[in-house]
């Protein structure tokens, strides 16, 4: 299944570090481009010189609150799909956060699986996500809504970045896909090309040891992984 949380940018605005440091670590991990801002002018700017997917909006800002942003995104008439994130969870502020424009409204504290879940039947519903969370190659399946990967009906014990080297893998199935192009989406730092081979290895030892071998070394150029 292609463009599954890949190359779908999410815009987060929020105040609080802690908060955006943990949504940008999550939503990369999930295979997403994520970009942060603090404030609401910020919030503003960012939509029209980024056009993000989809904005993830906390209600109590510095400068203006989210539901003015809300509005005035709307007011534009190009406002990407909103899912407010934020500590007020008053009946009231949730209406009035989707009578505004908002398309979902998620209290604080949060768990980060229900969040992702909501992030992608967001998407789905606004037309920027696929119909399922799934990727199937042959026997191996990913669930998106688990983070869990299965071939042949055992799960595969993934580390973070196991798990997303082998998403983006199958999201680009039948493709070859350089070490460069791994290492810009992986891990988003300068590492060597060294570091591509091992976690490929690894990898490879988890999903083909003892089955037919679906990751592929394409000697010269990269690694690719089989449709069927």
């Amino acid at each position: 299944m292609q463009h599954t949380g890949d190359g779908q940018h999410l815009l987060v605005v929020d105040d609080e570090p802690g908060i955006t440091e943990l949504l940008s670590t999550t939503l990369n991990l999930a295979g997403y481009r994520v970009s942060a801002v603090g404030s609401g002018h910020a919030a503003l700017n960012a939509v029209d010189a980024e056009r993000p997917d989809m904005i993830i909006l906390d209600v109590m800002l510095p400068d203006m609150d989210g539901f003015t942003v809300c509005r005035r995104l709307a007011e534009r008439g190009h406002a990407p799909p909103v899912l407010f994130l934020t500590a007020r969870s008053s009946v009231e502020d949730t209406v009035t956060g989707l009578r505004i424009g908002g398309d979902d409204y998620v209290t604080k504290p949060f768990h980060v699986l229900e969040l992702l879940a909501r992030v992608q039947a967001l998407l789905r519903r606004s037309g920027r996500g696929p119909d399922e969370p799934v990727l199937r190659c042959a026997d191996l399946v990913l669930d998106e809504t688990k983070f869990q990967a299965v071939r042949d009906g055992e799960a595969l014990d993934l580390t973070p970045t196991e798990y997303k080297l082998l998403r983006y893998l199958m999201v680009n199935a039948g493709q070859v896909m350089t070490k460069e192009q791994i290492l810009q989406h992986v891990w988003q730092h300068e590492f060597g090309e060294g570091v591509v081979e091992k976690l490929v290895s690894r990898l490879r030892h988890k999903v083909d040891a003892g089955r037919s071998p679906l990751i592929h070394t394409v000697r010269g150029f990269g690694y690719r992984i089989a449709e069927t």
